[in-house]
């Protein structure tokens, strides 16, 4: 095995572990092995992509290399639709899949053999995922949750009532 290619699928399983760490630290569906297995597996379909077919086709790479990326690109849309939940008028997951989605383009990034634009990337991730958040203020609703005993449906609805004034 060429060992370059060693360097591109460790160096997009890393950068994708990292921005595991950060979502499984947040406690989100996908963590740290959804995001470095999805950096992993884009790297060796872009490398499979590249180089997969020289031998077949004796030498010569005749074959479009983005095919398998776009695929790539499908695919973990496919994955990403998983994560998304719609319940109790709240969509969840939105981050989570997006932050598959980025995780593809960085393993296929390092695939390719663009470390510095895998790695800016990646920062750029962790920027958007952790720092901004700490710094913007969650906008919209708070959810609080009570809980009460009554003794009729109609004290709980007027208690409702009561709350939406």
């Amino acid at each position: 095995m060429n060992e370059a290619f060693i360097i591109r699928i460790l160096l997009a399983a890393l950068l994708g572990g990292a921005i595991g760490i950060e979502r499984e630290y947040r406690a989100k569906e996908a963590g740290f092995r959804t995001h470095f297995l999805v950096g992993l597996g884009a790297a060796i379909f872009m490398i499979l992509s590249q180089y997969g077919y020289e031998d077949v086709v004796g030498g010569v790479v005749r074959l479009d290399p983005s095919r398998i990326a776009s695929q790539v690109v499908s695919g973990i849309g496919f994955i990403g639709a998983g994560c998304i939940i719609f319940q109790r008028h709240v969509v969840r997951g939105l981050t989570t899949a997006a932050g598959l989605w980025v995780t593809s383009a960085i393993g296929l990034a390092c695939g390719t053999g663009m470390y510095a634009a895998a790695s800016i990337a990646t920062f750029m991730v962790l920027l958007g995922l952790e720092v901004l958040n700490a710094l913007i203020p969650q906008l919209g609703t708070s959810t609080v949750e009570l809980s009460f005993k009554a003794p009729s449906k109609e004290s709980v609805r007027q208690l409702i009532e009561e709350l939406k004034h």
